[in-house]
């Protein structure tokens, strides 16, 4: 089924969302949200209709209206379409409204700090001596001031925290045999090439100095970076025998960490990722929180990295999968559900049609949570 969207060139200033509480007056709220945008009275919203939601929707603190391409319009509104008759009707509306709309306007936030070494900062594996020539100590006063000034649900601390005969490590070259097909073998490798290990099964691996051994002052997070009292450490690349960039999975998907489960734990809809290095382990988290449903943001000014083609490579990646790149000054606004970003309703509206993903699953979750509270809320004193 086509469904066309007639927007005019001068459009009338949208109707605001509904002011109820969402969760004293749940139905309340949802009821009145349907009436005000069911502008012709026939008790179901077009894709016109769904088109004047979507403008109230999304526009940052400053009333700015984000423009959503037509056919992201259609996309959506297919969600919550179920029986494909060209209408959201009541019935729908409650899905679209539980699942969607107050995810996207109270969104549960996790802040996701990864790997903020000594090591990668000013030790043995200090990124400001690789290509990029950054320096990963500026992203320590960026990431404090968020810490300070941004409620977050859920804060999270990665460690690279390798054992002393770690596979990546070059001065550990010769532990293991290399495969005929590795385009180099353990007499001419240097550090940052990459050879094949013969296994089984073959493994590609990328060559490091030795750094962020287990225990040592190296693997230490550093000593300016705020530690909030709340916070979660998630120790990764703990096997000897297997790299681990991402702060979710090792670099075969071989065995998860815990912050999957502390996620869902939490409920969380949003991560915010930053960090070192930015075209590493960090975008290779950011990756993977996408991957795994999650509506995802990269905080620009709080990353640094080794390459800069790899980094801008780790931008595109990153928005070409419907995550946002954002400065920490938009931070607050986002996380307080002020400012509301187009890529991450599509993000989420998709998600949706995906009844396994971890976000669905952390939606259902939060939805039975607040049947409890209000179950409890609802039942007289003894």
């Amino acid at each position: 089924m086509s469904l066309e969207v007639n927007i005019p060139v001068q459009v009338e200033q949208p109707t605001e969302l509904p002011d109820e509480d969402f969760m004293t007056n749940p139905s309340l709220a949802m009821d009145a949200c349907f009436t005000a945008f069911d502008k012709d009275g026939d008790d179901r919203l077009s894709l016109n209709e769904f088109t004047l939601i979507c403008r109230a929707l999304f526009r940052n603190d400053k009333g700015h209206i984000y423009v959503v391409p037509s056919d992201r319009l259609e996309q959506m509104f297919a969600v919550f379409d179920k029986n494909e008759d060209g209408y959201i009707d009541r019935e729908e509306f409650q899905f679209c409204w539980n699942q969607w709309i107050k995810t996207i306007v109270r969104p549960i936030s996790a802040f996701l700090i990864v790997d903020v070494q000594n090591d990668f900062i000013s030790g043995s594996l200090n990124i400001s001596n690789c290509s990029a020539q950054q320096n990963g100590l500026e992203v320590i006063e960026p990431i404090n001031k968020l810490l300070d000034t941004v409620d977050f649900d859920a804060v999270f601390y990665s460690l690279d925290w390798h054992p002393s005969d770690h596979v990546s490590f070059i001065d550990n070259i010769k532990q293991r045999p290399i495969h005929p097909t590795s385009p180099l073998n353990a007499d001419n490798a240097q550090v940052y090439d990459t050879v094949i290990f013969a296994g089984p099964p073959p493994m590609k691996q990328r060559l490091w100095p030795r750094h962020c051994v287990q225990d040592s002052w190296g693997s230490e997070l550093h000593k300016d970076l705020k530690v909030v009292e709340h916070g979660v450490k998630v120790y990764k690349g703990t096997n000897p025998e297997v790299d681990s960039y991402s702060v979710f999975w090792d670099n075969k998907k071989l065995s998860d960490t815990t912050l999957c489960a502390q996620l869902r734990l939490k409920g969380s809809t949003d991560i915010y990722v930053c960090g070192l290095a930015y075209d590493v382990c960090v975008g290779a988290t950011a990756i993977d929180a996408l991957s795994a449903g999650y509506r995802t943001i990269l905080i620009d000014d709080c990353c640094r990295g080794v390459d800069l083609n790899d980094i801008e490579s780790t931008k595109q990646t990153v928005i070409s999968s419907n995550g946002v790149i954002v400065s920490s000054r938009e931070v607050k606004a986002m996380v307080e559900g002020r400012d509301r970003r187009p890529e991450l309703g599509y993000k989420l509206a998709m998600e949706l049609k995906n009844s396994e993903s971890d976000l669905s699953k952390n939606n259902a979750c939060r939805r039975q949570s607040q049947q409890q509270q209000q179950q409890q809320q609802q039942q007289p004193s003894q």
